[in-house]
């Protein structure tokens, strides 16, 4: 059963993502970003009347191609101002959020039931050496990165943290079935600011063992992938007034 307090904590956390990030031009500080991830950690399924479930089919109603569809992430909006936005995502099993970035923005993600396997990297300057064939030969523009880091998050696992120059592109696949996950963006996306969404594949050639992390990676970047789409359903949850 949802917690007595449960509007209360989503509140909140909404209240202290807004106090967080008020200030587009100046780092958020590190005690409000710490009761931030403090709070968000709290957060359960059931606060937010969530039970553990793939997204729904796409509804029959307007005049959407995809109607009747079940497609890999669907997401719940919560709410957005100039400064954040907040919702959930929920996957299939074996869906993938593809590698993609996040423009001079802030992150938190915290998964709500099932396992994601998280994959972190960070753009590097551009260097002298010459890519690999592999992205020499690929038609669009790529670039150095950083593999920093690639695990698995489940609901006991803190949250997964982004910021403009570290961990700001990330790949998120839902493993052994279903998953959600709790998202907070500060600013949200804004093409016209251009805070727009870029999508990117990994390069790297087949190894007979995951190499070491954290290293360095081409990447190339590519239009979203044709089997992936986002459908939308409504929030359940309490509602939050930012």
């Amino acid at each position: 059963m949802p917690r007595d307090n449960v509007a209360s904590l989503i509140q909140r956390v909404a209240r202290q993502a807004r106090l967080t990030f008020r200030s587009p031009a100046a780092p958020a500080s590190g005690e409000d970003l710490h009761r931030l991830r403090q709070l968000l950690d709290e957060v359960r399924a059931e606060d937010l009347h969530l039970a553990p479930r793939g997204p729904a089919p796409v509804s029959a109603g307007g005049a959407s191609a995809r109607a009747g569809a079940v497609p890999p992430v669907s997401y719940m909006h919560i709410c957005e101002t100039e400064s954040f936005s907040m919702g959930v995502f929920l996957l299939r099993g074996g869906a993938c959020i593809p590698l993609h970035d996040h423009p001079g923005m802030n992150g938190m993600l915290k998964v709500l039931y099932g396992t994601l396997r998280i994959a972190c990297l960070d753009t590097l300057p551009a260097a002298a050496a010459a890519p690999p064939p592999a992205a020499a030969a690929a038609a669009g523009p790529w670039q150095r990165a950083l593999l920093r880091s690639r695990q698995l998050y489940t609901r006991a696992s803190p949250p997964c943290l982004l910021a403009p120059h570290t961990d700001n592109l990330h790949q998120i696949d839902a493993v052994d079935g279903p998953a959600a996950f709790l998202d907070i963006l500060a600013p949200p996306y804004d093409p016209e600011h251009g805070r727009d969404c870029h999508y990117y594949r990994l390069l790297e050639p087949p190894a007979a063992e995951p190499p070491a992390l954290p290293r360095e990676v081409w990447l190339l970047e590519t239009p979203q992938a044709s089997d992936f789409w986002c459908g939308g359903e409504p929030y359940p949850g309490p509602r939050v007034s930012p």
